[in-house]
Parts: C-alpha cells; sequence; structure tokens
C-alpha cells in the first residue's frame, strides 16, 4: 500500500501510531468530515434538475405534483436508510466495510447482480455527465442571450449556438478532471454547494416577483389542459414529469420571461455554471477511479498504465500525471462533451435516466440487500410490503420511461445534429 510523504517509515512497528494512519481493515484512514460529506451529496444531489421541478408541477397539477414529489421523497428516504445499512457486512459495528454501491451488493446478493449493479451504475454516471453538459451549455447561452436583450431593448432575437459553450465546458472539465481522486475535490464541491442554494434562492425569489407583479397564481389543479395540448400530449408529459403556471419551462431560469432584472439572471445562470463544473467531477470521479483500477489490475507491466509525466506547476511543488490518466480521462470528457453537442435535449434526457436507474438503484438493490441481510422470511409482512413497494415503483419506472422516449422521440424531429441554437 503506498503511503503519504509526511508518515514516519518507523511508526509502522508500532500498533499504536499505526491507528493514526490506517483504520481497522488496513486501508489508510479516511479524512472526510461532516462538512466535506455534506458538500459531496449537495452538488450531487441538489443539481440543476430543480429548476425543471416548474415544469414537472404545470404538467401534473397542483395536487398530483406535489403528492408525487411528497412519495417518492419517503420512498427515496426510506431506501435511502436499508442501503445505509449496508455499509457493514454482517456486524453493523464491527462488519467488514463495504466502500462501494458495488461492494454492498457483493457481499449480501453476489453472483451477476454484482455486474448487473455496476452496469447501471456507471450508465447513470456516464449519462448525467452528458446531462450536465447540456445544462451549463442552456446556462451559458441564457446568461449571453439576457445581457443581448438588455442592450438592445429586447429588439433583436439574440440567437446563440451551444456547441462554443459545450467545447468550453469539456476544456475545463478536462482539466478538472486530472485531480487524481474524490477525495481531494472537497473543496470544489464545497464552492458547488454554495452555488446550488445561490441560483435555488434567486429562482425562488423570480418565482416569487412573478406571482407578486400579476397578483396571482398560474396553473391548475389537474395541469396543463387539453386544448392547448392534445390528449396524447398531455399523457406523455404528465409520464415524463414523473420528478410560475401551465407554461412553465424546463428550467426556470432560462425559458422564462425573466430577463429583468438581468444581471440577478446572470448571478444565477453563472451559479449554476459553476455547481455544475463541480458536480461534474463528484460522479465522473468514480467512472475514473473504476477504469483506473481495472487496467492497472489487468495491466500492471503495462508502460502506458505505468508511465508517469512530471509536471511542473508555478507556485506548487511538481506533480506527477500518469500517462493513462492524462488519455483516459481527456477522452471520457471529450466522449460525453460531443454526445451533448448530439443530443442537447435537457429535460428528456434528464427523465430518461431517471427512469432508467431509479427502480434498481434506488429501490431494487436496497431491498433486495435488505432481505438477504435481515434475512426476512418469505411471506412475511416485512416480505410482503418490501415486494410490492420494488413493483409499484418498477411499474412507476416503465411508464415514466417511455414518456420521456416519447419526448426525445418528438423532440428530435425539430434539431439537426451541432446546429442548435438558443
Amino acid at each position: 500500500m503506498q503511503l503519504n510523504d509526511h508518515i514516519p517509515v518507523k511508526s509502522l512497528n508500532n500498533a499504536v501510531d499505526e491507528s493514526k494512519y490506517f483504520d481497522d481493515d488496513g486501508r489508510l484512514k479516511r479524512t472526510g468530515t461532516i462538512w466535506t460529506t455534506s458538500a459531496h451529496i449537495i452538488a450531487a444531489v441538489i443539481g440543476s434538475g430543480v429548476l425543471s421541478l416548474a415544469w414537472a408541477i404545470a404538467q401534473l397539477g397542483w395536487i398530483a405534483g406535489p403528492s408525487v414529489m411528497l412519495m417518492f421523497a419517503l420512498v427515496n428516504y426510506y431506501t435511502a436508510s436499508l442501503l445505509a445499512d449496508c455499509y457493514r457486512f454482517g456486524d453493523p459495528i464491527n462488519g467488514k466495510r463495504n466502500y462501494t454501491y458495488m461492494g454492498a451488493v457483493r457481499s449480501n446478493l453476489g453472483g451477476l447482480k454484482v455486474k448487473i449493479c455496476g452496469l447501471f451504475q456507471y450508465v447513470n454516471l456516464f449519462g448525467i455527465s452528458i446531462g450536465y453538459a447540456i445544462a451549463t451549455s442552456i446556462s451559458m447561452m441564457a446568461i449571453h442571450k439576457s445581457n443581448c436583450f438588455h442592450k438592445s431593448g429586447r429588439k433583436k432575437p439574440c440567437h446563440t449556438s451551444s456547441n462554443p459553450y459545450m467545447i468550453m465546458f469539456g476544456v475545463i472539465e478536462i482539466v478538472l478532471s486530472q485531480i487524481p481522486g474524490l477525495d481531494q475535490l472537497w473543496w470544489l464541491s464545497i464552492v458547488a454547494a454554495i452555488m446550488s442554494f445561490t441560483y435555488s434562492t434567486i429562482g425562488l425569489g423570480l418565482a416569487v416577483a412573478k406571482i407578486a407583479g400579476t397578483g396571482t397564481l398560474k396553473g391548475s389543479l389537474t395541469g396543463i389542459p387539453v386544448g392547448s395540448i392534445t390528449q396524447t400530449e398531455k399523457i406523455w408529459r404528465s409520464l415524463q414529469a414523473i420528478a410560475v403556471g401551465d407554461l412553465a419551462p424546463g428550467n426556470l431560469l432560462t425559458g422564462f420571461s425573466f430577463y429583468n432584472p438581468f444581471w440577478l439572471l446572470d448571478i444565477a445562470n453563472i451559479a449554476v455554471v459553476i455547481h455544475l463544473l463541480g458536480a461534474y467531477q463528484v460522479y465522473c470521479q468514480p467512472v475514473f477511479a473504476f477504469i483506473e483500477k481495472l487496467a492497472s489490475t489487468k495491466f500492471s507491466e503495462n508502460k502506458f498504465i505505468t508511465k508517469e509525466i512530471k509536471t511542473n506547476i508555478p507556485g506548487f511543488r511538481h506533480y506527477n500525471l500518469p500517462l493513462f490518466r492524462i488519455v483516459w480521462r481527456s477522452f471520457f470528457v471529450v466522449t460525453t462533451t460531443v454526445i451533448a453537442m448530439l443530443v442537447p435535449l435537457f429535460n428528456d434526457v434528464l427523465g430518461i435516466l431517471g427512469a432508467l436507474i431509479f427502480w434498481p438503484l434506488t429501490v431494487y438493490f436496497p431491498i433486495e440487500m435488505y432481505i438477504a441481510q435481515k434475512k426476512i422470511e418469505k411471506w412475511s409482512t416485512k416480505w410482503i410490503f418490501s415486494r410490492l413497494l420494488s413493483v409499484f415503483c418498477l411499474m412507476i419506472s416503465i411508464v415514466a420511461g417511455v414518456g420521456s422516449i416519447v419526448g426525445v422521440t418528438l423532440d428530435l424531429k425539430a434539431f439537426r445534429p451541432f446546429k442548435i441554437s438558443y
């Protein structure tokens, strides 16, 4: 095991001193705190998807919308608690630690389910990175459009392409991706978390100001009415929304008539951009680590895997950057950026990912591990409740996925690859 440079070699012969640097399972001691942990969670969970909640409520209405949100919040809380109980295998205090989701599945379920879990997990992380590239470019374009409207008095259409902004995003992420691991991203996650609260608060303030300006609450009890859209579109949109007023946009800060005060809109969208730059890394670092560990295990003697490049950064000590890390991580960022340029459908991308991943990772595996870990008797009350909850969430995922796929199919008719403007 490679040690940090500041650890004295002699101390390794002393069990008391070893406890300063190692956990009870021999791994280097974890250095995270409640603050860094919270920052990572906020950066990953409270993403710019919250800006599409107004759109979702507009489709479902004031009754079904909040009800669906509350229901899934309770489901997520329940299954998250089950997953947390799987951190240790066997004894909840002294049992073997599971450092990854796949590790927990391997300990409790094993077999083919481990590979299936890994497939869903990494497809999810890959897909979210694409969605973040799309969302970042939308916010960048919104800044351009807001400033253009301000200068021209809204006399110009102020169209712009998303391609330059996605390329800018990709270049920045290539640099940030060279940060070795998630444990060294704490500062970026803290910044991202602050930005998340910033744009969420501004979005809420703008919505309240909109209500105050008109003096009325928009929307309806049943959502966007048939007539403004067809019955079929109403069904698909309602299914897709299983995540102001009936015309609420997919992104509250970019699609609504919030162009004044333009500087406040710019601040909010800049906050979105900074947040997503950090959140992208939170999601991608596990993918980076998985591939790099696999490569070092399979090809431990390969020079391409082991070669390091010395890099001198002015004002800092020199760094040894592994050649494989530079090439692999850059390739990953370029791939996600190009795909985002090809399919810039923000709402639909999030909808498909949410539907695809929600049931297996959020519901199925936590429940299956809970049943196996606690040895729940078949056909007992707990067993029946757990199975029914899993089946219900599966059905929801299927219909939501169908709705999002239909949305993508309809939207694909209106765009050409690499020719996206806003």
